[in-house]
């Protein structure tokens, strides 16, 4: 197991810091050690107060764990003083580690200065040169090199002189560019650019302890530095699509988020097959449309279809009985996987649904049994959106979930031209969508 040390301040609203570093190597794959420079009392509102810790002290933990456990990667977060850094960077030197990834942190989220002035100038002379990769974001890169950055071309002019100034190789963050993100990478030879889309979240307290900590892990694993950042960068881009909102201000990504999708497949999978069976032995078939039906259930922070198993080919009925063509795949139905999309979007935990013919004795068993039942009118679907090969269905979904407190039990139309009526039964789960089914049956 690759050995991961960080060097970093600790934040007690667990967001950032040794708390976001340590989440995530393990997440990774690695195992976690820490010299912990200073305690922070901070949440999402800010840094209320900040504790330094010794640099003898901080010292003695690099000390403790180097000479006993070994670290096969380190990396640096908040520093704070000159003499932590100066400590660090004999401890460096000392036991010549060379896979060090330096996150300079300066300044927190909330404005509060995490790096004194005599410290910056220690860590360019110091640390810089003792970097493998070193992260700045754009107000750090911009303390760093003492100019202004406002678009690509001053990234690159930055990423320049770090390079300069002793870095082996450095990613300037675009997060704060306006519009498009684009991180900019420099090897010393060769620019490279990582664009993804801009996330319309505030929740993004961490991003940079949680990518300069998992390039860590990478290297640790092995990885080129080019192929540590690609794989860094998507790990993080999924951690702020589905960031956290805790607290009342920039709450904390959610390094969770690709390791809890991966750990569900094989219980998304069989979930779905325990529901078929009991599907098959009640013999719900009589409440199949003529388009046949379809079970699906999302993964955590579903993304698209690839990401929600379904019965390829759907389930089919003969009389009442209720057969499938095989078994549950991800990426199986287009048709389900708008339902369970739409639905998540309102809440996330909604990630199972199943489509049934339109009745009204249906919709009369429905309300007996005391679930909720709303529905859309497709007659009122725009133009625009029936132009729109597959937008329909969430358009219909949407204009219900808007309006509703909660998502409902039965979401159902009773159909336009060349359209089926439909009923649909939305669940957290499988079981959860069986049981609602059987009411109706």
């Amino acid at each position: 197991m690759p050995r991961i040390l960080t060097v970093a301040g600790s934040d007690s609203g667990g967001g950032a810091g040794i708390q976001a570093d340590l989440k995530t190597i393990a997440l990774l794959g690695g195992f976690g050690m820490s010299a912990v420079t200073a305690l922070t009392a901070q949440n999402t509102m800010g840094v209320k107060g900040i504790y330094e810790v010794p640099a003898d002290f901080v010292g003695e933990q690099m000390e403790a764990v180097i000479s006993d456990i070994g670290v096969d990667a380190m990396k640096t977060g908040m520093l704070g003083n000159a003499g932590i850094v100066r400590v660090v960077c004999q401890k460096v030197r000392k036991y010549r580690l060379s896979k060090v990834v330096v996150d300079p942190v300066m300044v927190a989220k909330s404005g509060a200065k995490l790096l004194s002035a005599e410290a910056e100038d220690v860590l360019k002379k110091e640390l810089l040169p003792l970097a493998q990769v070193i992260t700045p974001n754009l107000p750090e890169s911009e303390a760093l090199t003492q100019r202004k950055i406002k678009a690509l071309p001053g990234m690159r002019e930055a990423a320049l002189r770090l390079h300069k100034m002793g870095a082996k190789n450095v990613l300037i963050k675009g997060g704060h560019l306006s519009g498009e993100p684009i991180d900019i990478f420099f090897d010393g030879r060769k620019f490279y650019e990582f664009r993804s889309p801009r996330i319309p979240t505030p929740h993004t307290h961490g991003t940079g302890c949680t990518i300069s900590a998992a390039i860590a892990v990478h290297l640790a694993k092995g990885s080129s530095v080019l192929e540590a950042v690609e794989k860094a960068k998507t790990f993080v881009t999924s951690a702020i699509q589905f960031s956290l909102p805790l607290g009342r201000g920039h709450g904390p990504v959610n390094p969770y988020a690709p390791a809890a999708r991966e750990t569900e497949r094989y219980r998304i999978i069989q979930s779905l097959k325990e529901a078929f069976q009991k599907l098959q032995e009640k013999k719900v078939g009589h409440l199949f449309p003529e388009v046949q039906s379809n079970l699906g259930y999302a993964l955590p922070y579903a993304r698209g279809p690839e990401d929600i198993a379904a019965f390829p080919g759907r389930l089919v009925r003969v009389g009442k009985e209720v057969l499938k063509v095989a078994d549950p795949d991800f990426g199986a139905s287009q048709h389900i996987a708008r339902i369970i999309l739409t639905a998540m979007a309102y809440d996330p935990e909604m990630r199972s649904a199943m489509n049934l013919r339109f009745s009204e004795n249906i919709l009369l068993r429905a309300r007996g049994a005391g679930l909720t039942v709303s529905h859309f009118n497709r007659k009122e679907e725009p133009g625009r959106v029936k132009r729109l090969e597959g937008s329909s269905l969430s358009w219909g979904l949407s204009r219900v979930l808007q309006k509703a407190k909660k998502i409902p039990d039965i979401i159902f139309d009773r159909g336009d031209v060349g359209k089926e009526p439909m009923i649909r039964v939305l669940g957290r789960d499988p079981a959860e969508i069986v049981a609602k089914v059987l009411l109706l049956s």
